[in-house]
């Protein structure tokens, strides 16, 4: 009876479809039903990736600001501008010129009176140091003669006496350097004080926002968090996605990354990997890492900063490979890969290496010739409903 009902579904296959083979598969001896269905060996290319979602952003950008204080007098761009590299965007002039200028000649007169000091310093150390070098002499000229030890004592105290006033000179001389050094870098800061100071773009790009207006006063202490103007190059953009920790590992620098904007569905982008976070973050209870992939915009695509957007990125990738569907891959009772190949009109175990896959397809390393097939079995069995069909699976 069973061999009957084998031969009924195999000629039912056979009449339905010329690429399923229908027959008892790797030897019988259960009472389930089995067929056979077959796939050709294939050459094609294969890709890995792994996806994230994240939305648009700006790969280059500047708050720019001034460096000193004082009053915004000419802003020359709006919002929404497109900018040059070296314009100039904004100027500050100094507020009370008055004082400034009070200031700046008082650091003049201390920087003179500074390298006076170091002059008169200078003087002092070569004083000092000829007298040391009188006070070896005459030591040497006692010694010559054969002065009394009284004598000779003497002089070697006045040698001591000179090396202690040239250390003295000698330290006059670099705290007269520093007061000169000083005074100098005071002098520097009240001319910069003094100069007109232009805010210029350090790239091409569009203005996004200005947070000041001309007549403006910018305090000395706070120009460390005035941003004047807020500069992006929105030719260069990158996407910032989270990646689960099962996925990160296989995730490396400059890998290509396929990128689709949800609201863009025509428009398809091609990224490189530009950075990922060594520290995750944790939500709900899931370890995300951050990854972010730059690349560049086409004119007229339409693209905005903020945009949703979901980003495969490519982790391995073979061309033109041997393929075979990943369900065909097997194990024998000795864990040996194994897939069954149709030879003569009977399957036959064949051992093959295999190298990657995408859960859809397998690369065949060796085992396999293109254009052979490959069997993979379809176990039936009794619908639920005890209607007499079967079930594949």
């Amino acid at each position: 009876m069973k061999r009957w009902k084998i031969i009924v579904v195999f000629l039912l296959c056979l009449a339905l479809t010329g690429a399923v083979a229908c027959m008892p598969f790797g030897g019988g001896g259960g009472d389930e039903e089995s067929t056979t269905q077959l796939f050709e060996v294939v050459r094609g290319d294969l890709t890995i990736s792994v996806s994230g979602s994240g939305s648009i952003g700006v790969a280059n950008e500047a708050k720019l600001a001034f460096d000193g204080g004082g009053k915004v007098d000419r802003i020359y761009v709006d919002e929404g501008d497109e900018v040059s590299r070296g314009e100039v965007l904004a100027v500050l002039v100094p507020v009370d010129t008055d004082a400034l200028e009070l200031a700046l000649a008082q650091a003049e007169l201390n920087l003179a009176q500074a390298e006076v000091g170091v002059a008169q310093a200078d003087a002092s150390l070569e004083q000092a140091e000829a007298a040391l070098e009188e006070a070896k002499y005459h030591l040497q000229q006692l010694e010559r003669y054969h002065a009394t030890y009284a004598e000779r004592r003497i002089a070697k105290l006045q040698i001591s006496a000179a090396e202690s006033q040239v250390k003295a000179a000698e330290a006059q001389v670099q705290a007269a350097e520093l007061a000169v050094d000083v005074a100098r870098q005071a002098v520097e800061e009240a001319e910069a004080a003094l100069e007109v100071e232009n805010i210029t773009a350090p790239f091409d790009g569009v203005v996004t926002s200005i947070d000041v207006e001309e007549g403006d006063i910018i305090p000395a202490s706070a120009m460390s968090q005035v941003t004047i103007v807020h500069l992006i190059d929105p030719t260069s953009m990158e996407l910032s996605v989270d990646l689960d920790e099962i996925d990160i590992p296989d995730v490396r620098l400059n890998q290509r990354a396929i990128i689709e904007v949800d609201a863009l569905p025509d428009v398809q982008l091609e990224g490189r990997i530009i950075s990922i976070s060594p520290l995750p973050t944790i939500e709900a209870g899931v370890v995300l890492y951050n990854v972010k992939i730059g690349f560049d915009v086409p004119g007229g695509s339409g693209l905005k900063v903020g945009m949703s957007a979901t980003a495969d990125i490519i982790t391995d990738e073979r061309s033109s490979v041997l393929l075979v569907p990943d369900r065909a891959i097997k194990e024998d009772e000795e864990g040996n890969t194994i897939v069954w190949v149709m030879v003569d009109e009977e399957v036959e175990a064949r051992p093959v290496v295999i190298g990657i896959s995408d859960g859809f397809q397998t690369e065949i390393i060796d085992g396999l010739d293109e254009g052979e097939m490959v069997a993979m079995e379809i176990q039936a069995e009794p619908e639920p409903s005890g209607g007499g069909g079967f079930l594949f699976r």
